[in-house]
């Protein structure tokens, strides 16, 4: 019976995660899953058990086994879908309890459990936003101290013979977490502050000192070895710098704690300082101590004055050899590693003689009466190894003179009796490198060893005096500073309680500017006026009570709205959470639709509401959208505002252009085959258009309009404050004007396109101008100066996709890879076969009186000019955006100028230029005609087209692929621009022309044929065939 039971709870987990790992209907549904293994294991909130209605037996659920699997099941597949809605119903709590149990169910072993396993689960994974919010909690709720007590408690479940290894584990992870969350943000700057990187080790090195402090009455080896472990890894963090950093944004270990760990040795009974020193000992590797040695010594209380003598001065030298002595204890052979790397520190780096006081008063004990004569020896000899020594005589520089000088003679006078001095002054090493410092060149250096002559001769009981050491020549006021210092010791001085509130900590004396900033002010007290105040006589003035009601506070009407009584019989439409429901919403597909029209207009303003969002955020998780793309793509371009819904234009536009620039190879192919069906209106047919535009230009990292009227996501955050006015006066000033080019972003992107392009070509022949020249030479310049480099604004779509999309997982599509094959070559192709087929049809029905007779270029078909123009606009835009592909020299650029110049002189329908002259030809520029057989924008547009062109094959390769492979279209080109600007120069009328649409048409056609004349001078005597 009870392995039964057993097999039937277990099975009741797997299907829990199961079903977690499926699309869930429901939120009720994914609540009570939600529930169940939290109340099993004492987790779940009191408010949210009423969602536990299939309970899981207590302590049946094995945190080890299980934990890992549904945090998983969470991240992978509950949180990207149902995350709005758990944050909208107050319900999102309960995710978090999988990963950060709150702090009323941490007492509970398992609720620690989930903890431990949640960083391993979440670096484990694809970063997203959500799992760098899930990481930031973690790290203030359970710090690299909760972590130890988790896992070395007597109940945390874990056997003792898997500590190590799953300590190790949970270092590696935490320690990761800064470098993870900073490569997945990039550039961007709502980083959570507790997960940059300085912020995040300065708290971890507090926590540390913490676990520290706790451990100091339980010294197991078990404990000692894994927060030696710790240290270690910090080590190898950088957080233990060889320096004082200047910037927040380095973090150091004992800037961080050295405060605390002040204070705490100014209580300790002894327990403290034992532990560090058989911390420190039990570190794995001498490297690691000596980094961490280096680190405290350059961290301690400089001394302003190094030969300073006042008592001040001493207690302060005293102290911070108190401190290094308590953390490291004593210099004895017993401790070599201790001796070796002190050695290696002391002499291999630059020191001033502030530290060498400290180093000697270390040795010496930093206690009165109490000399440590076995360190002061170990110290001694080292000294004179390195005094001694020729090398350093001879090539070390002034400042190290000084510094092992003043070391040698304080470590000296340190000794109690007897002195080691006699001995000293009789070796033969110490005797010959005394003759040598007397023969140095420099008299600085000289005198160094004079000094030390005298000292050791008088302190061995003899007689030595070289005299001249009154005046100021270099050297003898130093060496006069020192022989004042020596006539008392350091550790000598008594220690007061002055000290501790008289002298800074060493977190102020290395305080940076940031440091200063964020100290709290002191608070200022502000005396209340006295006496007479002139304000006190003002009286307001009465005003009449008015007969309006109060209007209601914005609080008052949500609550209103929310109020249950009102809205009896409203069917409340759910959010949709997946793709497919997404798709149902806008495109029903069971059959006839029922009769509520308001239950229908309800679901098709939910669903633009939220599509958008839903989309991108999809982008990155799984084949879910690449599975539903097609069915949305048809169901947005078929959609009809029958409802009158505010902003339905802007939020399908929106919608459209997030699913191509989220799903490229789907989308695209399957709006342009719908864009040459004949079903669609023009309105239509432009959204098709301005999706494909925008979003290849999303796609290719290049700037995109602002849609009008388009509401900002909840994900995206403006870095920088804006200059634009908040949206009700941004729309009260908008003119006229304004308001057509942001309805027509792809006109505005290519005349910006297309301007730079013939400003590219008037820089590059301003050097073949004498004049010009001229002018630029005399022109003053400003001095060329760092500066600087100016960047590009990346486009709020562009932002939210390197958000949504990870870092690595998965790639992110870019334009150049599916440009041709998913884009421009597919459009030209379609719309070929679709100009076939069409004329086709008008030569069935050519020899049909009038009124039959099938016309490809009525109003709101594709072959109209309006639309026809605009599809070349569009088509700019796409070449433009696909400029640095593979093919586009030898695919892209051919066809795209062949198209333009197919639809820029050729008639597309028998109907086309009937109603104009007759004399005017093919080209548009008859000789016997005044007007022009294309419309003006249709021509506009080709010409802009070509000029794009012209202008990329001139950048990539100077023009050659295109001016030797396809040079009858060059030139063709070349000459249908001229007959258009010609014709235009003689007066020549255009359809639809005059005003702005004149300007862009003579600028586009006198563009074209500079940018010919320029290619074709390059390539001419190459031309064999064609010149």
């Amino acid at each position: 019976m009870s392995a039964e039971y057993n097999d039937a709870t277990l099975a009741q987990i797997r299907e829990v995660i199961s079903r977690l790992q499926s699309p869930i209907p429901d939120l009720s549904t994914l609540l009570s899953l939600l529930a169940a293994p939290l109340a099993s294991i004492g987790v779940l909130p009191p408010r949210f058990r009423i969602h536990n209605t299939s309970p899981i037996p207590s302590h049946t659920l094995n945190v080890s086994r299980h934990a890992p699997l549904l945090q998983r099941a969470l991240l992978e597949h509950v949180i990207p879908v149902w995350e709005p809605e758990l944050l909208q119903e107050d319900a999102y709590e309960m995710v978090e309890q999988y990963f950060c149990p709150d702090a009323m169910t941490f007492a509970s072993p398992p609720a620690r459990q989930l903890a431990l396993y949640a960083y391993s689960t979440i670096l484990s994974m694809p970063m997203k936003d959500y799992s760098v919010r899930l990481l930031a909690k973690l790290a203030k709720a359970y710090p690299i101290d909760v972590l130890h007590t988790i896992l070395y408690a007597g109940d945390s479940g874990v056997s003792y013979g898997r500590h190590s290894m799953t300590w190790e584990d949970c270092i590696r992870n935490v320690l990761a977490v800064p470098a993870k969350v900073a490569n997945y943000m990039e550039e961007r700057r709502d980083l959570p502050p507790a997960l940059e990187y300085g912020p995040f080790f300065v708290d971890v090195s507090i926590r540390t000192e913490q676990l520290i402090h706790s451990s100091q009455d339980k010294r197991s080896q078990d404990k000692m070895s894994s927060i030696a472990y710790l240290l270690s890894k910090l080590v190898n963090t950088g957080v233990f710098p060889s320096s004082v950093p200047t910037s927040p944004a380095h973090p150091s270990f004992f800037q961080a704690s050295l405060p605390t760990i002040r204070s705490r040795l100014l209580h300790d009974n002894g327990d403290y300082s034992a532990f560090w020193t058989k911390l420190f000992t039990s570190l794995p590797s001498s490297t690691t101590l000596r980094s961490i040695l280096t680190s405290l010594l350059a961290h301690l209380t400089p001394i302003p004055i190094g030969l300073d003598v006042t008592v001040r001065t001493r207690r302060l030298v005293t102290r911070e050899a108190l401190l290094v002595k308590c953390l490291f204890g004593p210099l004895h052979k017993d401790n070599s590693e201790l001796v070796d790397s002190f050695s290696a520190i002391a002499f291999g780096r630059n020191w001033d003689e502030g530290h060498a006081r400290i180093f000697a008063c270390w040795a010496a004990g930093a206690r009165k009466d109490d000399r440590d004569r076995e360190a002061l020896g170990i110290l001694l000899a080292k000294v004179v190894d390195i005094w001694t020594d020729a090398d350093h005589v001879r090539h070390s520089l002034l400042s190290q003179h000084k510094y092992v000088t003043s070391l040698l003679l304080i470590t000296l006078k340190s000794f109690p009796s007897p002195s080691p001095a006699y001995d000293l002054a009789l070796s033969a090493p110490f005797v010959q490198s005394v003759s040598t410092y007397i023969s140095h060149l420099d008299s600085s250096v000289r005198r160094c060893g004079m000094l030390v002559a005298e000292e050791v001769a008088r302190a061995a009981g003899k007689s030595l005096d070289f005299g001249d050491w009154e005046g100021d020549d270099p050297g003898k006021a130093w060496c006069r500073q020192l022989r004042e210092l020596l006539k008392e010791c350091d550790a000598d001085v008594d220690q007061t309680a002055e000290l501790a509130s008289e002298l800074p900590t060493s977190s102020e004396a290395h305080s940076t500017p940031a440091d200063t900033i964020k100290s709290p002010k002191a608070k200022i007290a502000v005396a209340k006026p006295s006496g007479y105040d002139s304000d006190d006589s003002l009286t307001g003035y009465a005003s009449p009570s008015s007969s309006r009601s109060a209007s209601p506070t914005p609080s008052e009407l949500e609550e209103v709205e929310r109020d249950p009584t009102i809205h009896i019989g409203v069917k409340k439409v759910p959010r949709p959470v997946y793709l497919a429901q997404l798709g149902e919403m806008i495109r029903p597909t069971g059959g006839l639709q029922s009769g509520d029209e308001q239950l229908q207009a309800t679901k098709v303003e939910v669903a633009l509401e939220v599509a958008e969002e839903l989309i991108r955020r999809k982008s990155g998780y799984g084949t879910e959208l690449e599975e539903n793309a097609v069915n949305l793509a048809h169901g947005l371009m078929g959609l009809q505002d029958n409802y009158d819904l505010e902003g339905f234009d802007q939020k399908r536009q929106a919608v459209l252009i997030a699913l191509v620039a989220c799903c490229p190879r789907k989308a695209a192919p399957a709006i342009i085959e719908e864009f040459f069906r004949n079903q669609y209106s023009t309105d239509q047919r432009f959204v098709m258009l301005n999706a494909l535009a925008l979003g290849a230009r999303e796609l290719a990292s290049l700037p995109v309009p602002d849609l009008p009227g388009r509401k900002a996501l909840p994900s995206e955050k403006v870095a920088f404050p804006s200059k634009r006015l908040p949206p009700a006066l941004h729309n009260k000033y908008l003119t006229t004007g304004d308001q057509l080019r942001t309805n027509d972003p792809v006109q505005l992107l290519v005349e910006g396109i297309s301007q730079q392009a013939i400003d590219n070509g008037r820089d590059a022949t301003a050097d073949k101008v004498p004049e010009l020249v001229r002018e630029r030479n005399l022109r003053v310049r400003s001095s060329s100066k760092v500066a600087e480099v100016p960047t590009t604004t990346a486009s709020a779509h562009a932002s939210l996709m390197r958000q949504l999309a990870g870092t690595q997982h998965p790639k992110r599509t870019t334009f150049t890879e599916v440009a041709a094959e998913c884009f421009i070559c597919p459009f030209i192709n379609r719309f070929w076969l679709f100009l076939r087929d069409e004329q086709t049809r008008e030569a069935r029905t050519a020899q049909q009186p009038v009124l039959h007779r099938y016309t490809g270029a009525g109003t709101g078909l594709v072959l109209s000019a309006l639309i026809l123009g605009r599809f070349l606009e569009t088509l700019a835009v796409l070449v433009h955006a696909a400029r640095n592909a593979r093919e586009w020299l030898a695919v892209i650029a051919p066809d795209a100028l062949e198209l333009a110049l197919t639809l820029g002189t050729r008639p597309l329908s028998r109907g086309e230029g009937a109603d104009d002259d007759n004399g005017a030809g093919e080209d548009g520029a008859g000789p016997s005609g005044p007007r022009q057989s294309k419309e003006a924008a249709l021509l506009t547009a080709a010409l802009e087209l070509a000029l794009i062109v012209l202008d990329g094959c001139l950048d990539l390769d100077g023009g050659k692929s295109l001016g030797l492979e396809h040079t009858a279209s060059l030139l063709g080109a070349g000459e249908w621009a001229g007959k258009v600007l010609g014709g235009l120069e003689d007066g020549a009328k255009v359809l639809g022309g005059g005003g702005a649409q004149e300007v862009r048409l003579r600028r586009a056609a006198a563009g074209v044929v500079l940018k010919v004349d320029e290619l074709t001078s390059r390539w001419r005597r190459s031309m064999v065939d064609m010149v």
